[in-house]
């Protein structure tokens, strides 16, 4: 024999001598670093085999984007199941025997990695009906109201929605699959924005129409089809109420800049063509009392006493 494979026997040999039983089962040394050596190997393994998938759905042109997301997350977990089987063979261990510890792992599973699976399970099942994908720009509660943000990625556990002001969420994929979602790019990537503006009575509204229409074709974001248009909304107690429609096809470069420019463009065309925009006013009427007249006929005096002549 060789001396350096003699050498290597010996030296298995020795550590797995050193170790102790359990029933009909020894575990030694060597046993134990058996075990981590597949473990390793099988981890670095699965983790190039899932790189390399991932790599070869990203270069498939004919497949968009949420189909490679999808591919990638199968081959994955194709790979890591085989991966994790083929060690279980090396390392000789029966599957027969691990039926000893199938209820307390099934109860593992049931209590600790529920909302994992679940979580995986839901994510698989949004990138299959294609109901929320990478780019798609949803509604998202804050705490503070719905604001909107662009989904970056469907991850195993959660997707990540980046809203206008940078902030990261992330959401968990099984909350998507069982709550309301407001997406806003589902069938179509055009969005409707309701800008209000109120002008005074006795305005010439057809003049104000022309002007809030040449301050919405100011905006290049603004689609002209569907083309805009002015809707009288109502006669409100201190001004005639109208809303700007506009419509926009990239949601996610932000609403409240569109509506900001408008207005600041309504704002200038109204001071050029003195169109006033009313602040509330409230009419005050005085009930006749005693208190009242003796309170007018001491300002009259006043008043009387204090004119020359």
């Amino acid at each position: 024999m060789n001396p350096v494979k003699k050498q290597i026997a010996e030296g298995i040999r020795v550590l797995n001598e050193i170790g102790f039983d359990i029933g009909n089962y020894h575990i030694s040394v060597w046993g134990a670093l058996r075990i981590v050596i597949v473990m390793v190997l099988v981890f670095v393994g699965a983790q190039l085999v899932s790189k390399l998938a991932r790599r070869m759905f990203r270069r498939i042109d004919s497949l968009d984007r949420t189909q490679q997301l999808l591919g990638e997350k199968l081959a994955s977990i194709a790979v890591w199941a085989v991966a994790i089987l083929a060690g279980i063979d090396v390392l000789g261990i029966s599957l027969t025997a691990l039926t000893v510890f199938s209820g307390a792992f099934g109860l593992a599973i049931g209590f600790g990695l529920q909302k994992t699976f679940g979580n995986l399970i839901a994510g698989i099942i949004l990138l299959m009906d294609r109901s929320i994908k990478p780019g798609d720009v949803i509604a998202v509660n804050d705490g503070k109201g719905n604001s909107f943000g662009e989904v970056k990625k469907i991850g195993i556990r959660a997707v990540s929605v980046t809203t206008r002001d940078n902030r990261e969420y992330l959401i968990p994929n099984e909350n998507l699959m069982t709550s309301q979602v407001e997406n806003w790019s589902y069938s179509s990537r055009e969005v409707a924005i309701t800008i209000p503006v109120g002008v005074a009575y006795g305005s010439d509204l057809d003049q104000v129409e022309k002007l809030l229409l040449e301050a919405i074709s100011s905006c290049q974001r603004v689609l002209p089809f569907p083309s805009p248009g002015v809707l009288l909304s109502a006669f409100g107690p201190s001004s005639i109420d109208l809303s700007m429609v506009v419509w926009i096809d990239d949601p996610e470069a932000g609403v409240g800049n569109v509506r900001s420019e408008v207005l600041w463009k309504v704002w200038r065309l109204f001071r050029e063509n003195s169109i006033e925009i009313p602040f509330p006013q409230s009419d005050l009427n005085l009930t006749d009392s005693e208190g009242l007249r003796v309170l007018a006929d001491a300002l009259a005096k006043r008043d009387s006493g204090s004119s020359p002549g």
